[in-house]
């Protein structure tokens, strides 16, 4: 579900390293978690999607 205000999306390309996915190895467990997570359906549990616009953000 991607309609959450998120830090910043792991595929997105920083100076060093190129991408924020590049910290984590591949066997780290927290991988396990990220797919558990993102499976999780969040409308269903009751949370709400709020609309942001960047001057909302501090």
């Amino acid at each position: 579900m991607r309609r959450f205000v998120e830090q910043a999306d792991r595929g997105q390309w920083t100076l060093l390293p190129e991408c924020l996915d590049d910290f984590v190895d591949e066997s780290n467990p927290v991988r396990v978690i990220d797919v558990f997570v993102d499976a999780l359906d969040l409308a269903e549990m009751s949370f709400k999607a709020e609309q942001f616009s960047l001057d909302d953000r501090a």
